[in-house]
């Protein structure tokens, strides 16, 4: 099975001279969404393409009407100030869009003069949510963060016994997330220490950051009606960088039995651009299941998804501290890791949280969980690398961190590479902690 067209050609180069220079994020290959406008301009945010170190105006490319057919209908949905309603069209309208993009910014396309009038720096513009997010489901796909947190709690049995079973998820808060560049106050609430024997109120001290990716849905499904596996990623609009942000001493006391709440819903911030599921096709991996685990249940199982389920997309973390940024120092990688790693894959996630019948919007969101690696300098938390706070990291400028301080910028980015493939990235989420009010 393939699912590489010809957007995905290595050869491909666009008459966008910065879209063709090495280690771009966003070659022509690459074509992601976002809401954009100009800073400080008096003027409504509208879809955006991503396209070098510029971005297409999609409200001026629909202006120009230079598409037709299922791509120009795309376009016109796309040029809103949100991108649910182009979200819910659905695969082919998504690839007709893709495919005139990409014939449009090629290098000696025709389109280039009249294509030229609806470019906009990216220096010059903001961004907004790209869509607006109805409901979010954060899932927990890791195996190796599962069996990292658990061994801090529960050291002779970290993995509980549902978890090769069942994809597991909770219902999160929609109306805290941001988008990069989010500012937020450290969060307070209840914490417990091991040896008090009543609880505290005020700031939380473990405030620590999540790598995980965000998974947009893009058309829905009527209540009742569950999405087969096979079916699963044409549901399946496109991907972020995501910061799940968690304060885990507020988690550790409140956390049983229904699970997170305020430890979970302050604030998380997700990149701007949205890298489609079609633009990752190259980069796909097959997905297995060790022998000595139970295999997935029948409606988790197929041979689309053992082949090409799995998605290789690097993923790095960076802190930068109020220091850093005060003495001019660059911001710092602290781990690195990919999801490929991923335990359960993105159409598991979805058909088994419909499997009951729930409904999926567009715009809907599903967290990744945190991703880490086999390695523990692939921990995507915090909490793993300084080992329950046990233990503390070591900046190259002298500072250290157990967790997050106030002041302390975190910056996540994304990629992915594949010999024969053009190079593609996800920008970067970020987002700085403030003091608690």
């Amino acid at each position: 099975m393939s699912l590489i067209n010809e957007t995905h050609d290595i050869n491909l180069t666009s008459w966008v001279a910065s879209a063709n220079v090495a280690n771009c994020d966003f070659p022509i290959q690459n074509l992601p969404f976002a809401e954009v406008r100009r800073k400080n301009a008096d003027e409504a945010f509208r879809g955006a393409v991503a396209i070098g170190d510029q971005v297409i105006d999609l409200a001026k490319v629909n202006e120009l009407a230079i598409f037709s057919g299922d791509a120009q209908t795309a376009v016109a949905a796309a040029s809103q100030p949100t991108l649910n309603e182009f979200m819910g069209l659905g695969q082919q309208y998504w690839s007709a869009l893709r495919l005139a993009l990409s014939k449009a910014l090629r290098e000696g396309a025709s389109e280039q003069a009249l294509l030229s009038e609806a470019l906009i720096a990216q220096a010059d513009i903001e961004f907004a949510l790209p869509c607006r997010i109805g409901d979010y489901t954060d899932f927990y796909t890791s195996i190796y963060h599962a069996t990292a947190v658990g061994s801090l709690f529960r050291p002779d049995n970290p993995l509980l016994p549902n978890y090769k079973w069942v994809p597991i998820g909770y219902h999160g808060r929609s109306s805290s997330i941001d988008v990069s560049g989010q500012t937020f106050h450290r969060p307070n609430g209840q914490t417990k220490a091991p040896d008090a024997e009543v609880p505290s109120f005020g700031p939380c001290k473990r405030l620590d950051y999540e790598l995980e990716l965000g998974i947009y849905l893009g058309k829905g499904n009527e209540l009742g009606d569950a999405i087969a596996i096979e079916n699963a990623e044409n549901h399946v609009f496109g991907f972020c960088v995501f910061n799940d942000w968690s304060a885990r001493d507020l988690q550790a006391w409140e956390y049983q039995p229904l699970g997170p709440f305020l430890a979970k819903n302050f604030a998380s911030t997700v990149s701007p651009w949205i890298v489609t599921t079609e633009a990752l096709a190259p980069y796909r991996t097959s997905w297995t299941r060790d022998e000595n685990d139970p295999q997935p249940m029948d409606y988790l199982e197929s041979s689309q998804n053992r082949e090409l389920g799995a998605f290789d997309i690097q993923m790095d973390v960076q802190i930068e501290t109020q220091k850093m940024r005060d003495e001019k120092h660059t911001p710092e990688q602290v781990s690195k890791s990919s999801f490929k790693h991923s335990y359960w894959t993105v159409a598991q996630m979805v058909t088994h949280h419909t499997v009951n019948g729930c409904n999926f919007m567009p715009g809907d969101m599903l967290g990744s969980g945190t991703q880490s690696g086999p390695t523990h300098e692939e921990a995507g938390s915090l909490l793993e690398l300084s080992r329950g706070g046990k233990e503390k990291i070591t900046l190259s400028n002298g500072e250290q961190r157990s967790f997050l301080e106030d002041g302390d910028n975190v910056i996540m980015r994304g990629w992915c590479e594949k010999e024969g493939f053009a190079r593609i990235g996800f920008g970067s989420v970020e987002g700085t902690i403030l003091p608690a009010k």
